[in-house]
């Protein structure tokens, strides 16, 4: 199991882990957690032990400073010259996002201050987020004379088409309430209240079945880009599997003999 580490460690990504919860915390304040090449390697390798990781149980993404994560480092991008170079990175970021989606385990976004470009990107790219009310989005690229070309493809997964249009046009920030109505993020909370409702929310998931859990999230993301009937047939092929997990099992023991289940995560 990871052992806890501090802002003083000068980590750019910390890691701690209690009962089943692993906080990632973005650990680049000074630049507002923008998404630097090494950063970005931090979290791909991360994720990947994580992945596997019997113990954790869910994870959440979280931030230190005054803002959640505010797009690529932009000094990067400017130094990053040739086409080859601007490929590489844009696809090792790419491989990152897609690594939080194919996770085991549930990612939840832990957003404070802003999250904007690659950073709205990314916490569109977890399986759920929480906002401090103070918080704030959006995907500004066309405020630079640029489209926030990867933060669609996520944004435009997370929200409707016209309201994923509407922030990529106009560049905006949008105040938390915006996001929970466009259904960018699950829940908003008082600023005082967002470690509490992300502690809640991270424990009611962590005490499922792991094994149910993982296998859910996998499935719930094979079928999401498929037509109603090939979603259906999916799911047709999946159930007799997972019913006949030991998970499963003991679930539906347990609910019949009215006592709480022992998950094995199998």
């Amino acid at each position: 199991m990871a052992q806890p580490q501090s802002p003083s460690d000068e980590q750019i990504l910390l890691r701690a882990d209690a009962d089943g919860v692993a906080t990632l915390t973005l650990n680049r304040p000074g630049s507002g957690n923008s998404l630097s090449h090494a950063l970005v390697d931090a979290l791909s390798t991360t994720l990947r032990q994580i992945a596997d990781d019997a113990d954790v149980r869910v994870v959440v993404l979280a931030a230190n400073g005054k803002h959640f994560c505010t797009g690529h480092d932009l000094k990067e991008s400017i130094a990053t010259k040739t086409g080859d170079e601007k490929r590489a990175s844009n696809a090792a970021c790419n491989a990152m996002m897609q690594a939080i989606v194919d996770l085991p385990q549930p990612v939840i976004a832990k957003v404070h201050g802003t999250a904007t470009a690659s950073g709205c990107e990314l916490m569109a790219s977890c399986d759920l987020a929480v906002a401090a009310q103070s918080a704030r989005f959006a995907t500004p690229g066309v405020n630079i004379g640029f489209w926030c070309y990867t933060p669609q493809v996520a944004l435009s997964r997370a929200v409707s088409r016209k309201h994923a249009l509407e922030m990529l046009l106009t560049g905006e920030l949008y105040p938390s309430e915006d996001a929970l109505r466009m259904g960018l993020v699950n829940r908003v909370v008082p600023d005082d209240e967002l470690d509490a409702a992300v502690g809640a929310l991270s424990a009611t998931i962590a005490s499922k079945s792991s094994a149910a859990v993982s296998r859910g999230k996998r499935s719930f993301h094979a079928q999401y880009d498929l037509d109603r009937a090939d979603a259906y047939a999916h799911v047709e092929g999946v159930i007799p599997e997972a019913f006949d997990t030991e998970d499963t099992k003991e679930g539906i023991a347990a609910f019949l003999e009215k006592r709480p289940p022992q998950w094995r995560g199998k």
